[in-house]
Order: C-alpha cells, then sequence, then structure tokens
C-alpha cells in the first residue's frame, strides 16, 4: 500500500480514505480500520448506493460488517440519475454527522471521480439537460464515435483526455461546452470549494497485477456461484429496464 496526506490547517479532522483497484483487499481494510479507531465506513462505489445491485457488485453483506455502520449503500433505485456531485453533497453531510457522534469517517470505493469530487470539489458547471443528451445519443447510435469526434474539433484539449470509447464523459464534456458556449476544458478549471476542515489521509492499495488477477478471477467465480445470473434476472422480471444505469456497469452489461 501506499499513502498521501493533504495538508490542513491545525485542529483539522482526519478523513480516511481506502482506495485501490476492484478486489485489492478496500472493504476488509477499511472494516480494520474502523474498528480500530471507532469508525462508520462511507461507501465511494459509483454502483454500490442502487438497491438490489448486490452480488455484481462485490456489496458486503449486513452480516459481514462487523456491526459498523455503512453510508450511502442503497440509497438509490436502479432508474435514479446519480452525480458525482450529488455523491459531494450526501457525502460531506454524511461525515459531518459521523465527526458530531465523535466517530471516524472512513471511505472506501473504487470510484476515483467521486472521492475527488467530495475532496476537491467540483467546477461550477450546467446541469444535465436531459433532451440535449438524448439528442447526442441518437447521433453516437447512429455513427458510433461520432461524439468523440465532434468534441475534439471544439474542444481537443478535453478531448485528448477522454478516451475515444468512454461516451459518458464525452457526452458531459459537449453537454458543458454547447450549453455554457466555452470548451469545456475552461469551464472546468474554475475555482472549486474542496472539502474544508479535514485532513484527508488516503490509502492506495497495489497489489502485484499477477495477484491481483487472480483475486478477481476468484471473486468472478465466487459471483456466479452465490447467483449473479439470477439477480440479473430477478432485477430485469422485477421492472428494472435493460438499459438502466448499473445495468451499463463492467459485469452487469455482460
Amino acid at each position: 500500500p501506499s499513502s498521501e496526506s493533504s495538508e490542513a490547517p491545525a485542529g483539522a479532522l482526519p478523513l480516511i480514505a481506502v482506495v485501490g483497484p476492484t478486489a485489492s483487499g478496500k472493504s476488509e481494510l477499511a472494516l480494520r480500520i474502523a474498528s480500530t479507531v471507532g469508525g462508520e465506513v462511507v461507501n465511494c462505489d459509483s454502483l454500490q448506493v442502487y438497491r438490489g445491485f448486490d452480488i455484481g457488485t462485490a456489496k458486503l453483506p449486513e452480516p459481514e460488517r462487523r456491526g459498523i455502520p455503512h453510508h450511502l449503500i442503497d440509497v438509490l433505485d436502479a432508474c435514479e440519475v446519480f452525480t458525482a456531485g450529488e455523491f459531494a453533497r450526501r457525502a460531506r453531510r454524511v461525515i459531518g454527522e459521523i465527526t458530531l457522534r465523535g466517530n471516524s469517517p472512513i471511505l472506501a470505493g473504487g470510484t476515483g471521480f467521486y472521492l475527488r469530487s467530495l475532496i476537491d470539489g467540483l467546477s461550477p458547471g450546467p446541469q444535465r439537460d436531459e433532451s440535449l443528451r438524448a439528442r447526442l445519443a441518437a447521433r453516437e447510435r447512429r455513427r458510433p464515435g461520432s461524439l468523440h469526434r465532434l468534441l475534439g474539433r471544439f474542444d481537443a484539449a478535453t478531448a485528448e483526455r477522454i478516451h475515444p470509447n468512454d461516451v459518458p464523459k464525452t457526452m458531459r464534456a459537449l453537454e458543458i461546452g454547447l450549453l455554457s458556449q466555452r470548451p469545456a476544458s475552461a469551464v472546468l478549471a474554475q475555482k472549486r470549494e474542496a472539502l474544508a476542515g479535514y485532513r484527508v489521509l488516503k490509502i492506495g492499495l497495489f497489489p502485484p497485477r499477477d495477484g491481483l488477477y487472480g483475486r478477481i478471477q476468484l471473486r468472478t467465480e465466487r459471483m456466479f456461484r452465490e447467483g449473479l445470473l439470477a439477480e440479473v434476472e430477478s432485477l430485469l422480471a422485477g421492472g428494472v429496464p435493460a438499459d438502466a444505469k448499473p445495468f451499463g456497469s463492467l459485469g452487469y452489461r455482460q
């Protein structure tokens, strides 16, 4: 593991963030830390916020949480939109409540954008425009890759930082640019409202690649044994549409 600590004024409260790739042991380490320091875990995974998506997200079952409170898990229905900005707002409120109880907040999860939005804040930008997004999505379906090419013409700096296959990020960059009439790179460079009053200690887990691949293989096999296929069938039979956001994630999509 490696660690990184942010600069903070004297008297700042501790905030621990456990990060790393899937199957690297984040949940276990977060539990150990919470047990040691009297902490509560705050989920920082973009999929574990959804109810019903349990096995495929490697969501820690209630009996395995060792009596340690977990927050921002199972808080949304599958069709609800959840942005990094909304995560940051909810997480800041939860962290404050944990601190008021005299406990230590411990972030755990693999969604780096969520973590950055919480700690560093997000640049002010236009809200989502569903009608614009629908038009952009239709364009991408007709001509795959066209959104990224379009972004490259409007905002080459942002396009260079986004993989051509990453349609959601490409769409958001175009949305920002079209609605604000400014390149997304310029909008996102504006001042952010960083998390105040906390000294953040980031603990990163980086297992050797071969060992990590073995852990991922074992986790995948366990997911199928525990009923991943049945979980997906149940969600679809219960009315969750196949194009719901959680179904677009790695594992569920396949």
